[in-house]
């Protein structure tokens, strides 16, 4: 099976691979790899550039989930950088200020920043370089200027009232003499160069070698300068939000001090010849298993990947596998998620027969071991937003929802709201990682820090004994979802993809389509779509029932099929749906390892290297 034009080429080397969402990032991880560094250096390297070059997308003050494979211990590891709520933040304190939800934008919504320290826990455990070797890429683009792609004059344009009239030191950073910057114009975050020179400097003086200066680096971030910034500004200032009044941050020092990333084992099923591996059930990565855990069972060998059976069946297994997400997915240490029982064969098998050729508009949560679902108030969100004011934005940064940008909405290529690194070294070694948070629209910049922090606390639920309910201490179910996979047992695949409840989506359908046949570029390109049919994750957490959003792209008969079975279809753009990265590793012929990666070419800033 192959298509007969892809707009890039599939690249393939044996010296090392990177994919992501930037161009800049996949040539910093690149040189890492050129210099002698190995994966583990290399996607830390590219994670910390990813930080300035996308400031829409993430941020210094976000999160990340990494899963990786490490050749010397010979097996596959998740790394939790999705820190969790405050110890202030509790149901009752927002049922106090009249809320039914979490907002999406300001100070209230903060969880402790994962991202700084999940990547330079990835480095001490696994990688080989200096940390001020890993971040003098990410300060030379802070500090010397990188070039705006136009999304993020977009995003900054879509916002530059609130920063003008009520974020004030978000202005500072992102307007330059009151206005929004071009794109394409060079541009410089000196403040955020400022921040990391100081860290490394002070982890210099601290540490007497490599792990001991990335040790010093970490107590900085979590009970230094930066943990003292974070807790003046979040107890002090009181900034606008979509409450529409001025509100107070909750997070603390005592909670960056208190929390530390960890690590765990990867969730897994079996699909073919491919173990699939997720992050566990604090992500929604098990939403993907779960789906290829159905589709297992509904025939999908040798379909047309743009056939209406092939788009109507992953649709309906999404379907159910997003119910279980909402019904049953938690944070593990606060959670009983019977995850073993919704990944099993006989599970998967009775939610499989609930599909037939005509679209279900009903939302199915299972029942796995005989369990009942404790569900949250869905109307909560037309409570939420019919009671705030969404001038000032409304969580994830799909700008098209924001004034003043329906004046180019139309013309815009995709939404997204995170990024993605892939990198496989010439070891063998692999890492996937998802950043996102800290939006340069989410919240306000830390004066003394030049960035904004996470604003991740939306994706909780208020009602009580929920999964998903907001606890101090508890990670919210993060959408962040790295993929991982082995081909007849071996270390094969690292992929994954920018877009929210979107994630597991595009990646199933994509994992199908190379699993098929299709090379890397190939499945990366392909028309795709996604469902609404689930309550949102980010404020205010809409619910779209049997909506399915297809590319323009896909044949005229599919569309009407998926109408005729049931489908609420919309047309999106062309070129609107995925940015999936993905690298793979096999045996070459000769010996050694043959590695190709691809990247996504919609909006035309991802891209692949290596050789």
């Amino acid at each position: 099976m192959s298509s007969a034009f892809t707009a890039r080429p599939e690249i393939r080397g044996t010296f090392g691979v990177v994919s992501s969402t930037h161009w800049l990032a996949s040539q910093v991880a690149m040189g890492v790899l050129e210099r002698g560094g190995n994966a583990f250096d290399a996607a830390a390297a590219g994670g910390f550039a990813l930080q300035i070059v996308e400031p829409h997308l993430n941020g210094p003050g976000g999160e990340v989930p990494i899963l990786f494979w490490s050749e010397d211990e010979q097996r596959m590891r998740a790394l939790c950088g999705q820190g969790p709520a405050p110890a202030l933040a509790t149901p009752a304190y927002f049922r106090g200020l009249g809320l039914d939800l979490v907002p999406g934008i300001g100070l209230l919504p903060a969880t402790v920043p994962g991202a700084f320290s999940a990547w330079l826990t990835l480095l001490r455990d696994y990688g080989t370089w200096e940390l001020a070797d890993v971040l003098a890429p990410a300060i030379a683009y802070a500090r010397d200027g990188f070039p705006l792609v136009p999304r993020i004059s977009q995003a900054i344009l879509a916002v530059q009232a609130l920063f003008r009239d009520e974020w004030t030191s978000s202005a500072e950073v992102w307007l330059r003499n009151g206005r929004a910057p071009a794109p394409d114009a060079l541009f410089r975050t000196p403040a955020i160069a400022a921040t990391y020179t100081r860290i490394v400097e002070q982890a210099q003086a601290a540490g007497r070698d490599r792990r001991g200066r990335i040790e010093a680096a970490l107590h900085i971030w979590h009970e230094g300068f930066v943990a003292d910034e974070i807790d003046a500004y979040y107890t002090h200032a009181a900034v606008r939000d979509t409450t529409g009044q001025r509100n107070h941050g909750l997070l603390r020092k005592a909670d960056l001090a208190q929390w530390r990333p960890g690590y765990d084992e990867p969730a897994t099923v079996q699909y073919g010849r491919y173990t699939v591996a997720k992050c566990g059930p604090w992500s929604q990565g098990p939403a993907h298993l779960q789906q290829l855990a159905i589709l297992r069972h509904l025939g999908m060998d040798g379909l047309d990947p743009e056939s209406p059976q092939f788009v109507h069946r992953i649709a309906e297994a999404a379907k159910l596998a997003f119910a279980d997400r909402t019904a049953w997915y938690g944070d593990p240490a606060f959670v009983d998620v019977p995850l073993r029982a919704l990944l099993s064969e006989s599970y998967a098998r009775t939610r499989a027969a609930l599909i037939n050729d005509t679209a279900c508009p009903d939302w199915r949560p299972g029942q796995p071991e005989g369990r009942s679902p404790r569900l949250p108030d869905l109307d909560a969100a037309t409570r939420a937003l019919a009671a705030s004011d969404t001038r000032f934005g409304v969580g994830e940064p799909t700008f098209a929802a924001l004034p003043p940008v329906a004046e180019w909405a139309e013309r815009e290529l995709f939404v997204g709201d995170t990024c993605q690194i892939d990198v496989i070294d010439r070891h063998g070694n692999m890492v996937a990682a998802t950043p996102s948070g800290g939006w340069l629209s989410s919240s306000p910049v830390v004066p003394a820090l030049g960035f904004p922090l996470t604003t991740r606390l939306q994706m909780t639920w208020l009602d009580d004994g929920v999964p998903g309910q907001l606890q101090p201490g508890k990670r919210p179910l993060t959408t962040l979802s790295p993929g991982l996979a082995l081909r007849d047992g071996k270390p094969y695949m690292v992929y994954g993809t920018p877009g929210g409840d979107q994630q597991d989506q595009w990646t199933v359908q994509f994992f199908l389509r190379h699993a098929a046949g299709l090379n890397l570029q190939e499945a990366i390109e392909a028309p795709s779509w996604h469902i609404d049919h689930f309550p949102g994750s980010f404020w205010p957490r809409a619910f779209k029932r049997n909506r399915v959003t297809v590319e323009s792209r896909m044949p005229a008969a599919t569309i009407e099929a998926l109408r005729q079975a049931g489908h609420e279809v919309v047309i999106g753009p062309a070129w609107s749906e995925g940015r999936i990265s993905a690298c793979t590793r096999e045996a070459a012929p000769e010996g050694g390892l043959l590695l190709r990666a691809g990247a996504n070419p919609r909006g035309m800033q991802g891209y692949a290297v290596g050789r």
